[in-house]
């Protein structure tokens, strides 16, 4: 492959260890692998969120144990974002295994880090990359439902908020409650779920969907109970089965 191709298929890397002799170790290995492309290093939590932000990675290996802002905490904020990078954890440790992988991280290698090691679960990486590839030209980007006698059609970018009723779902349209209209289709909320980019719209009931940048913060009530403040000034409650997705959206 020339190198030019290789450059640009090469996965953007961000390499994140408070060690430096770990980072260098990383770096030499990566240097032989033509999968990967290093971008930039950082060695703690926050630094990681400012490079990534800038830099925009592919891929962070990112270690477990860090001062202050952990991996796990660095990959909580990666998960919330729209166009997260894919993470494969570098650490000593094996018992965060579980939560990495809840995380959704692609691998969990083990210090100290061999090349096949590193190897393998870059090539689980390069596939996961083409697999969101794959899912985000399978998702709606429009709807069409009846309205009087006419069907219109409704571009997803214009929802903002989705509510089961019975075999139905209300698709909410345009300024919510302030000159907002609404629609019935003929479509459970779990099925229309499936159909919708996650990166731009989450469940936090299971009778209600909404646009992710239609929620502008969120409420802890007491006693467990946390609400979705929308831009539109209404509080709607987060149902406990869904509270951890909505909360990771928001790195915590």
């Amino acid at each position: 492959m020339p190198e030019t191709d290789i450059e640009t298929t090469a996965l953007r890397t961000l390499i994140v260890d408070d060690e430096p002799l770990a980072v260098e170790r990383v770096q030499v290995i990566c240097a032989e692998i033509p999968a990967v492309r290093v971008v930039g290093t950082a060695s703690d939590g926050a630094a990681a969120l400012r490079l990534a932000e800038k830099l925009e990675p592919d891929l962070v290996l990112l270690d477990m144990t860090m001062p202050e802002l952990d991996g796990l905490g660095v990959a909580r904020h990666f998960a919330a974002q729209p166009q997260a990078p894919v993470v494969i954890f570098v650490t000593a440790h094996d018992h965060f295994a579980v939560e990495a992988f809840d995380l959704e991280a692609v691998d969990y290698v083990l210090k100290p880090v061999s090349a096949d090691r590193l190897e393998r679960a870059i090539e689980r990486a390069v596939a996961r990359r083409g697999q969101r590839r794959q899912k985000a030209g399978r998702y709606l980007d429009e709807l069409w439902v009846p309205h009087r006698s006419e069907l219109l059609r409704i571009a997803v970018s214009e929802v903002h908020q989705i509510d089961a009723e019975r075999d139905y779902v209300r698709l909410h349209v345009g300024g919510g409650a302030e000159g907002g209209r609404s629609y019935l289709l003929l479509q459970t909320i779990a099925g229309l779920e499936e159909r919708l980019d996650p990166e731009q719209f989450i469940r936090i009931h299971r009778s209600t969907i909404l646009r992710r940048d239609h929620i502008r913060g969120l409420r802890h009530d007491g006693l467990g109970v946390w609400s979705a403040e929308l831009v539109n000034g209404e509080a709607l409650r987060i149902g406990r089965t869904y509270l951890a997705r909505v909360k990771a959206m928001a790195g915590r």
